[in-house]
């Protein structure tokens, strides 16, 4: 796909990513509450869950740096066939065997493959799209992986959510990835990759946005391995749960063009606060709704549309900086970042959880939200 013409129809240059995007959060909102449920249901503490669950982040951030290099080595849709294919079969693996270390070792593995198509994908999107647009794309982009989550737990109320065929479901759902993506194998936009590139440089180039990533990380991982073990902890059955999941991304699809909206026509370090104060305030209410109330579903699909944007938000502040080889690196240190996020804040809100009991969920996200929120608002106030 040539510069040219992707400058003619930017839309068209990203509607393929765009369906890929929405196979991967189908996937994902199948495959995220599967591994905490079924430990749950083994005994598992919810330390363990959390450690378990961080495995992929360990992976992800073992193989981030060595994306944009076999991308551009590659290309991008060739390298994401492979990745797609490869995790369709670790996750047929989770069926064979219910040792949570041999678990730990799978999520480890799917790290590495699965941190593939989301971070060659958003390097698309910023190499294809125009500064003008970059927020209402970021946001669509957000609402199509949102759409795939809020159907993903769907899908297990027709599977269930215990014993293989979940997981079998999961794999093949995987591979629909690649389906959008076939005919661009040799027309797909050209990833650059720069030899000397340094992930400390664009963290300190873009701080906020790098923390936004951290923060959206934490505050997303923590919510899809806690929010439907939070769910049966409050007395309702595990089904339930997963549809709490449905509600926190449905906020999303209903949020994410208009905030993107604000973010093309405001300052992005303006909305990036509002969402973040946002978020606090919500995770900070949940523990006072009783589980069995209809507010709950409210309170659970504002913080999810809301704590979501913070991500497309952050990838805008991202894409306004670099351009080039350079935002390859930029947009894998952003997602290396996300997945840091989720790797501290899964086995920290499960200690809390062990420790104070439910509420420890939301006191233990409200504290990196509003930190995130005055990190915004010292932004604004430097200028610039």
């Amino acid at each position: 796909m040539s510069p040219s013409s992707a400058a003619e129809n930017p839309w068209r240059a990203l509607l393929p990513v765009f369906l890929a995007c929405a196979a991967i959060g189908l996937q994902a909102g199948v495959a995220l509450p599967l591994v905490p449920l079924a430990l749950e249901q083994q005994g598992a503490d919810k330390f363990t869950i959390g450690v378990i669950a961080a495995a992929w982040g360990i992976g992800m951030l073992a193989f981030g740096t060595r994306i944009p290099q076999m991308a551009a080595r590659f290309g991008a849709v060739p390298l994401i066939v492979v990745s797609v294919v490869a995790g369709s079969a670790v996750t047929v693996a989770y069926t064979l065997t219910s040792s949570p270390v041999v678990w730990f070792v799978l999520s480890l593995l799917h790290g590495i493959t699965g941190g593939v198509p989301w971070v060659v994908s958003e390097i698309w999107m910023n190499v294809v799209v125009e500064e003008k647009r970059r927020g209402r794309v970021m946001g669509l982009y957000a609402m199509l992986v949102a759409l795939g989550l809020a159907l993903g737990p769907l899908v297990l109320q027709v599977t269930g959510v215990y014993g293989p065929a979940p997981f079998l479901t999961c794999a093949a759902l995987a591979l629909l990835v690649a389906v959008p993506l076939l005919p661009y194998w040799k027309t797909a936009p050209v990833i650059e990759h720069t030899a000397d590139s340094g992930f400390a440089i664009v963290v300190k180039a873009v701080p906020l946005a790098m923390f936004a990533g951290f923060v959206c990380g934490l505050g997303e991982q923590v919510a899809f391995s806690f929010l439907p073990v939070y769910a049966v902890g409050a007395g309702v059955s595990a089904e339930t749960g997963a549809l709490w999941l449905s509600a926190f991304v449905l906020g999303n699809v209903i949020l994410q063009w208009p905030i993107g909206w604000m973010a093309d026509h405001y300052d992005r370090r303006s909305v990036l606060a509002g969402c973040t104060l946002a978020s606090a305030v919500l995770v900070g209410l949940l523990p006072m709704v009783p589980a069995q109330s209809p507010a709950v579903i409210g309170v659970v699909l504002l913080w999810g549309g809301i704590s979501f944007a913070i991500y497309p938000v952050g990838l805008a502040l991202l894409g306004q900086r670099f351009n080039g080889g350079d935002i390859a690196r930029a947009n894998t240190a952003f997602s290396m970042l996300y997945i840091l996020g989720g790797l501290v804040g899964r086995p920290l809100a499960g200690a809390a959880m062990d420790a104070v009991g439910d509420p420890g969920l939301g006191w233990t996200l409200a504290v990196f939200y509003f930190a995130a929120t005055v990190a915004a608002l010292l932004a604004l106030r430097r200028g610039g």
